[in-house]
């Protein structure tokens, strides 16, 4: 590696060290500056106003799981679909086989899930 090809990059080094720096600095000064007062009130968990009841470490049904993993899964699909739509033109019909095969693999993992009850929240 020659030095030019490091000198390209100095700029994103020295930003990334002044905002570690900078946080650092912020996070320290929060710890040494601020105003700490423990009450019981302040130490209990908080959620909306509600108090808590039961354990915390109750087990949750799978199906949350499983929604998130589909969540996950169409939104990773329409990350893919802005970039695709954004060239379509160069692609001709290249582009469109690609994608359309793309979307019906997508498809069967979603009957898939459905075929399997996980969308189903009635049984």
């Amino acid at each position: 590696m020659s030095g030019d090809y490091l000198q390209n990059y100095a700029p994103l080094l020295i930003h990334l060290l002044v905002a570690m720096g900078l946080a650092g600095i912020i996070l320290l000064l929060s710890t040494i500056v601020g105003y700490h007062r423990p009450t019981r009130a302040k130490l209990q968990p908080y959620e909306c106003g509600v108090r808590p009841t039961g354990d915390a470490r109750e087990p949750f049904s799978v199906k949350f799981y499983l929604v998130a993993m589909v969540f996950i899964l169409f939104d990773v699909e329409a990350i893919f679909l802005y970039p695709w739509a954004y060239i379509y033109r160069d692609l001709h019909w290249f582009g469109f086989v690609e994608m359309l095969l793309y979307i019906l693999i997508l498809l069967a993992g979603y009957i898939y899930l459905w075929k399997k009850g996980a969308l189903d929240w009635n049984r």
